[in-house]
């Protein structure tokens, strides 16, 4: 049974498809493809293939190597590796604008409309854990799903923002040498995907999304770096909100130029004949010309969705400008100029002081005053909160269970009781709504320190001092993935009390706590727990 398209949306694609309208309207009698992608922050591509269930019904997305067509029977959200980090889940044509971003290890990478995060664990994995990843929706109920689906990944390197474009562009102007945006929009390419979509096409409507992609995309190119790469992606059929969208940018930032798209795959180019006159009269032939380098994703040429992307390249205007290259060499080391304050920690001379971090951090905490703690709902007394050091706290947990932490490179800071590594170089972030400021390592108490479930997800299995390892198939994962203590045989025993990293098929996927009475305590936070 085929999806019922509104007869209005029907009526401006046949204007704009011609003779391919029929083919177009065939493709949505055709079952939608599904996709997932390997995440190589934990394991290699190689790797996952010899230890999932379905490897044998996956057939390549040729897009982009890490990933793979799925069966609908299949149901991968529904395994434990899941739970472990090892995949997203993800439509295939929607990994295409983070292939085009061409990220490198040690990049500065902005993924500026992040939500759910698809996009950005992909780009994460191909920072490798070097460089930064700055993520960002400045819609506050999806930087839940856009948090969490960053730590389930398991990236070190992040910070997750909860902010405007244009009070980002305030701290970070010209720093970044990649930025994804993938705007919001009327979500045409998306009908078969999802139906309700439908519904939503009118409420969201094409002039309202061209309004906000201009402003996002003006906020853009001023954080770009001299050198750097931008991507402007939608997943609408829509000119308005695609080529217009790049015609007005090349006309207000004579810097910025289309590098072209290889059309490959099915692929089809940009459409430079689809602009208004107004927006093609401050144009040369040859700039307007270049919008056809840009990328169209049509449902009856390829496996996948609607989608449309952009690459741009802020050329170097100034002889000082340094390339990207260039500029990368020493960004994973500390700078010397930061000094260590009374705690051990690494203090830039532009850091916030303490009421400054805990006013950027509204969204996690009310600082070390006391009050409740929105991350962890845990109220700290103002007794306690005062007298720990989270940094003490940390390195003390840190000697007994990861022996190797010491040599993790970033820097600890600190907000009220819960502590995170931040990646080197970071600009103050005073001011902004930070929903995350790095990789969360957990918080102090008055008598120890709580590792956090990201932490876990980051870890690899030989950082861990005691490990509980067990099979993605046998009856224990399940329990303990459902919150249930664990009794344990004797040869699992841990070798000393305290945390115990547990692991499915050699993939961290949660803590425990061994007391030494052959029981594990499930340290799974509920947020987390098989449903």
């Amino acid at each position: 049974m085929g999806i019922l398209l509104p007869e209005k949306f029907r009526h401006k694609m046949k204007g704009l498809l011609g003779e391919e309208f029929e083919a177009f309207l065939a493709s949505y009698e055709r079952p939608r493809k599904y996709g997932l992608r390997v995440n190589t922050l934990k394991l290699e591509t190689d790797q996952f293939l010899r230890i999932s269930p379905f490897a044998q019904r996956l057939t390549p997305v040729p897009w982009t190597k890490e990933a793979f067509y799925y069966e609908e029977q299949d149901r991968p959200g529904k395994h434990p590796h899941y739970h472990a980090g090892l995949y997203y889940i993800q439509e295939p044509s929607a990994m295409v604008p983070a292939e085009l971003l061409d990220v490198q290890p040690g990049d500065r990478v902005l993924d500026l409309c992040a939500a759910p995060g698809g996009k950005s664990t992909q780009l994460a994995a191909k920072l490798q854990g070097r460089g930064v990843l700055v993520t960002n929706d400045n819609a506050r109920e999806r930087t839940k799903a856009l948090a969490k689906n960053v730590e389930l990944a398991g990236v070190r390197n992040a910070i997750v923002l909860n902010e405007e474009p244009a009070a980002i562009a305030r701290v970070f102007e010209g720093w970044f040498d990649r930025i994804l945006v993938d705007a919001p929009c009327s979500g045409e390419g998306m009908f078969r995907k999802d139906e309700s979509m439908i519904a939503e096409w009118e409420k969201h409507s094409v002039e309202r999304c061209s309004l906000m992609q201009k402003d996002i995309l003006q906020h853009a190119a001023a954080m770009l770096a001299p050198g750097g790469t931008l991507v402007y992606s939608t997943c609408t059929f829509s000119p308005e909100e695609n080529e217009w969208q790049i015609a007005r940018l090349l006309a207000d930032h004579p810097e910025m130029e289309v590098e072209a798209v290889e059309l490959r795959y099915g692929w089809a180019a940009g459409r430079p004949d689809w602009i208004s006159e107004e927006l093609r009269a401050p144009l040369s032939e040859e700039r307007l010309a270049s919008v056809a380098g840009t990328v169209r994703l049509w449902p009856h040429l390829t496996e996948g969705e609607g989608h449309y992307a952009a690459v741009l390249r802020k050329r170097l205007t100034d002889a000082s400008d340094q390339p990207i290259a260039e500029r990368q060499s020493n960004r994973d080391l500390p700078d010397e100029s930061a000094k260590q304050d009374s705690r051990g920690q690494r203090k830039s001379k532009s850091a916030p002081n303490p009421a400054g971090r805990d006013r950027s951090l509204r969204s996690e905490a009310k600082g070390a005053k006391g009050g409740r703690d929105r991350h962890s709902g845990q109220k700290l007394h103002k007794r306690e909160a005062a007298e720990v050091d989270p940094v003490a706290s940390w390195q003390a947990f840190a000697s007994g269970h990861l022996p190797t932490a010491s040599d993790w490179p970033g820097r600890l800071v600190a907000f009220g009781s819960r502590l995170y590594l931040q990646p080197y170089g970071i600009p103050s972030l005073d001011g902004l709504h930070v929903v995350r400021a790095g990789w969360y390592l957990g918080e102090a108490g008055a008598h120890r320190f709580s590792p956090s479930h990201p932490l876990a997800l980051g870890l690899r299995e030989m950082e861990a001092g005691s490990i509980l390892e067990l099979l993605s198939d046998e009856s224990d994962t399940l329990r303990y993935l459902k919150g249930e203590t664990l009794a344990l045989e004797p040869d699992r025993l841990p070798v000393a009390k305290g945390y115990v990293l547990v692991c499915v098929d050699h993939q961290p996927i949660g803590w425990g706590k061994y007391s030494g009475d052959g029981m594990l305590k499930n340290e799974l936070p509920a947020g987390w727990r098989w449903m």
